[in-house]
């Protein structure tokens, strides 16, 4: 849990300024692009907490976790389907901002993994 919060801080301090500076060059689609990218890849890995906080609270709960795993990612991938298909936002954004999650992702969890 605590991964998830310095990703949401660090992602907040990176994204925001980057998406300010881009809406110099593409105004419509890129800033647009590059926070909803951040967003979902934060969404994402929330979800990802809650699954592996229940998948080692119980044993009766995977398969309930296995189905809301699949669920959550097919309506991620519909949710980004339809706003590339009605062109509202710009996909090198969106990668921009599911990278940053990304790589905040991995800072974090080194960051864990050296305290313990």
């Amino acid at each position: 849990m605590e991964i998830l919060k310095g990703v949401i801080k660090k992602s907040l301090i990176v994204i925001l300024p980057v998406a300010v500076v881009s809406s110099f060059f593409e105004w419509h689609k890129l800033p647009l692009g590059i926070i909803s990218g951040g967003v979902f890849g934060v969404l994402n890995l929330a979800g990802l907490v809650r699954s592996i906080e229940g998948a080692l609270s119980t044993e009766k709960a995977k398969v309930r976790i296995i189905i809301f795993s699949i669920i959550r990612l097919f309506i991620l991938f519909a949710v980004i389907f339809i706003l590339i298909w009605l062109k509202i936002v710009n996909i090198p954004g969106m990668l921009f901002g599911f990278t940053v999650v990304f790589i905040l992702i991995l800072y974090e969890g080194m960051k864990v993994a050296k305290s313990t």
